[in-house]
This record gives structure tokens, sequence and C-alpha cells, in this order.
């Protein structure tokens, strides 16, 4: 049984840091540093999840191969749930190599054959846990399967068992507007999206402005990720900003986003209120934000 469901993928991400064009014009360019890591918002909210003392099942797909396999070793060893029906024959583990400039900021080379976009229905198991207190669909517009329809499956679904729904945004990728997705926000109790992603999906260039459409939406609660600038907390009664921590220092923004949300989620699992969460979560953000990597923060 699980505490905490984490809806979405799953990959490996190869990380170069810092990259250059100059590797096309010599041919070889000495970058500082380069590994392998966890990678995809699902699979870093879940060991993040885990390593904080959570029990934490993922719902996810990966490839019957050697990048699948590392994925199962690391989530047996932070002890979140992955499951054998999760493991598929026709398609290879999603793998990202991600370029990391001298700022942290993050180009990517993807493979759209690998997992990374396949999660459909069919794989998400439910009813869900009995024991499960909360369910985070970890990126909203990455599935060309799962739009609208079966959001509202997904998220009706842990409404019915009285779980509480959260939800990551990424940038909507078919000119989605806020009133499209109006029917599935209304089942959502915590909506996390950066200021780019809400201004896509609303039109609106301010945070606030942004932040309000998405609540009028049906969303209970919005939380505008905002960088250096910590993050933007909106309710139907209360609005303000929680600040980032002044002495951060950034080597990689890969992942922030999910510790981000892996914080709140934590905070949010113990009872802290509102701003206590969001506080903890700009911790976490900028814990992950001091290293390469996704999660090499807390591993």
């Amino acid at each position: 049984m699980s505490e905490i469901i984490i809806i979405g993928a799953a990959i490996i991400d190869i990380l170069v840091r810092p990259a250059s064009a100059a590797v096309f014009e010599t041919g070889s360019y000495a970058a500082e540093d380069i590994r392998m890591a966890l990678g995809a918002d699902a699979l870093n909210e879940a060991i993040i999840l885990s390593k904080m003392g959570k029990k934490v099942r993922l719902e996810t797909i990966i490839g019957d191969d050697s990048a699948g396999r590392f994925i199962i070793r690391q989530c047996r060893k932070s002890k979140v749930i992955l499951e054998e029906r999760q493991i598929r024959k026709d398609i290879p583990t999603g793998i990202n190599v991600v370029l990391v400039g001298e700022d942290g900021e993050r180009s990517f080379l993807t493979n759209p054959a690998g997992s990374l976009r396949k999660l459909t229905i069919k794989d998400i198991r439910m009813p869900f846990d009995n024991d499960a207190k909360i369910l985070c669909f970890a990126s909203i517009f990455v599935f060309p399967e799962l739009r609208t329809k079966q959001l509202v499956r997904i998220f009706s679904q842990a409404k019915d068992q009285g779980i509480t729904v959260c939800a990551d945004l990424t940038k909507c990728k078919n000119e989605e507007t806020v009133f499209d997705m109006a029917e599935v926000f209304s089942y959502i109790d915590y909506l996390f999206a950066n200021e780019e992603e809400a201004s896509l999906l609303t039109g609106e260039k301010d945070r606030v402005k942004a932040a309000a459409a998405l609540l009028l939406s049906g969303a209970k609660h919005v939380i505008v990720k905002c960088g250096r600038d910590g993050c933007l907390v909106k309710t139907a009664v209360e609005e303000y900003m929680v600040p980032a921590r002044k002495d951060a220092v950034c080597i990689d923004t890969t992942g922030a986003g999910d510790s981000f949300a892996a914080g709140f989620i934590y905070a949010l699992s113990e009872g802290e209120n509102l701003e206590q969460c969001a506080q903890f979560a700009n911790e976490c953000g900028a814990k992950a934000v001091g290293v390469l990597g996704a999660t090499e923060w807390i591993l």
C-alpha cells in the first residue's frame, strides 16, 4: 500500500555541463561534468518523497532494457513501488541528453520513440490504493493519450476515494487554453505551474493575473513557481509571495520544479499549512539547483 501516488514519466538523463556549441567546430569538447542520472518529473518526485520517508507508488512505464533496469534498481533502492506490469517490451526506455549551460539553463535532446510520452490510461491501476492520501499527476500536457477525458477519469476516481489531488503543468502542446482545461482543473486541489506555463495557458503575462485565471478555472489552490523570486500562492481568499532562499547557487535547473512539487507534497502530507508547504517547496527547489541532476541533492 502507498501513502502517495505519483503519475507520469520515468526516464534516464545524460547530463553534460557546461555544454558548448564549440563541440560542433572542434569535434571534441572537454565538459566539466558528464553523468547519468534519474530523470523525468514523476520519477524525480517519487524518489525525493520516498527518500523523505513516504510510501510512494509510481505509475509510469519503462522499457525492458538496460535503462529500464537501472530505473528499477534505483526505485527498489529508494523503496519506490514499481511493478512488473509497468515494464513494456515494445518500447525503449526514454533517455534525454541534457545540455546544461554556464548559467544552469538547459537544452534537451530527446528520443520520440522512447517511453517519455507513451503513458496511457490503461497503464494506470485504478482504483487507487485504499491507504493513498495524495495523488500527483506530475505533468499535464506531456502525454498525447492522456487528454481531458482521461484526466477527468483519473482525478474523479481519486476524489471518489477521498484522495487529495495535485498536478503540475508543462507547456501546453496543442494551443490548449485555460477554458479547455476547466473540467480537469475542477478536480485539482493544488495546481503547480511555472510563470511561462501559466502565461501560455491563460494568455496573461502578469503572474498574478495568470494565477487568478487558473483559480477561476476551478483549481482550489494555485502555486506559481517564480524561480529566484520564490513562488506565488493564490486561493479564493488569499494571495501572497513566498520568497526563495537568497543564498541559493544555481548550478543546474534540471528537476528544480520536480523538487519543488515533491517538497510541497511532503509538507502537505505532514499537515503543514499552505504557506509552510510553499516555504518547504522553495527550500527543496533551492537544494536541487545547487547540484547537477534532478535528485542528486537527496540521494
